[in-house]
């Protein structure tokens, strides 16, 4: 029998990578390693996340998906199911600025033999100038573009956004972006690790040569129609007296709402949607008949479609509530509703 699942993080070591993890949410960082992004749930190859809860503690997540897939993603499960789990969760440590890049949409990634990569960015720590890259600004062309590559003057052409904590971005595959310096994100994204690099900064890799660049791939995978894009609204779409509800992304590959709680909340979760939890801000708990998970700030459960549980949120918490696919939104609405 499946229960709500907590993981062991995987920590990536990165040229821009930080130590904020371990200062935001006491992580375990290997020591004295710029830690630039913590894998929260995964099922890629050789980066499969390891239960670390219950009686399947020490089983992978991919393991999961081989051997209860149907269980685990219900109808949020394409057909025939996926052969891995359709979603990758990461927090990100940006001490210093990310490349410029972008992910392929589907046909460019096919024909370079990558994965399509769609995602959403949730700001959860930001210093007072922080900004991300993301989108051309209008009225960039090809042409200048390539220009500009050549020039070394490219980020001259991205649109640049000032954010704080609290902001969220959604980004569509094909969009040229970077995560500026000093932020903190949670990033929810397909399962996917294709990324090209159109410019680093003139930089080095932790092994002291300059990092590959993609720019014949990059120039085919950019959507030179994508200009300026905006922020996603900051407006909840559900208040009431104890709980909000706001809307980050509704897209056909996941959905994801940030509840904030102004005391202690008690939602129900049935059966029949498989979700994933993560707190922003405060503690919550998920109640079930074999297991009890608590959870922490910077911290992820994962509550297969099979199980019908209890999310438990203390007062002045904060949650983004994730699901594959965009299913029909039930805002909660009293306390003990269904979501």
């Amino acid at each position: 029998m499946l229960y709500p699942f907590t993981f062991h993080p995987i920590f990536k070591e990165r040229v821009w990578g930080g130590r904020r993890l371990e200062e935001l949410y006491r992580k375990s960082l290997p020591p004295g390693a710029p830690i630039g992004e913590s894998w929260e749930i995964s099922d890629r190859p050789d980066d499969a996340s390891v239960i670390s809860n219950g009686p399947l503690a020490g089983k992978d997540l991919h393991w999961l998906m081989q051997n209860h897939a149907a269980e685990l993603l219900g109808p949020a499960g394409s057909r025939p199911l996926p052969k891995r789990f359709p979603l990758l969760i990461k927090i990100l440590d940006a001490r210093d600025r990310l490349s410029l890049q972008v992910h392929p949409p589907p046909d460019k990634a096919a024909k370079f033999g990558g994965e399509p990569k769609t995602e959403l960015w949730y700001v959860a720590d930001a210093n007072p100038d922080a900004e991300l890259y993301a989108g051309l600004k209008k009225g960039v062309t090809r042409e200048q573009f390539t220009g500009a590559l050549n020039s070394g003057t490219v980020a001259n052409c991205f649109h640049r956004l000032s954010v704080r904590a609290g902001d969220s971005l959604f980004l569509p595959s094909g969009r040229v972006h970077a995560i500026g310096a000093g932020l903190v994100i949670f990033e929810i994204q397909q399962n996917s690790d294709t990324t090209f690099r159109v410019f680093d900064w003139n930089r080095v890799g932790l092994d002291g040569k300059p990092r590959a660049l993609h720019v014949a791939e990059s120039l085919e995978s950019i959507d030179f129609e994508d200009f300026e894009p905006r922020l996603s609204d900051r407006v909840s779409l559900n208040v009431r007296d104890t709980l909000e509800t706001r809307t980050l992304a509704a897209h056909s590959l996941f959905h994801v709402e940030l509840l904030s709680s102004r005391s202690s909340e008690t939602l129900r979760l049935d059966a029949g949607t498989m979700r994933i939890f993560g707190v922003v801000r405060g503690r919550a708990e998920i109640h079930h008949v074999l297991q009890k998970v608590h959870l922490q700030e910077g911290y992820f459960s994962l509550v297969p479609a099979c199980v019908s549980a209890e999310l438990v949120l203390e007062p002045a918490t904060t949650v983004l509530h994730i699901r594959a696919g965009s299913p029909d939104v039930r805002q909660p609405s009293a306390a003990g509703t269904a979501i």
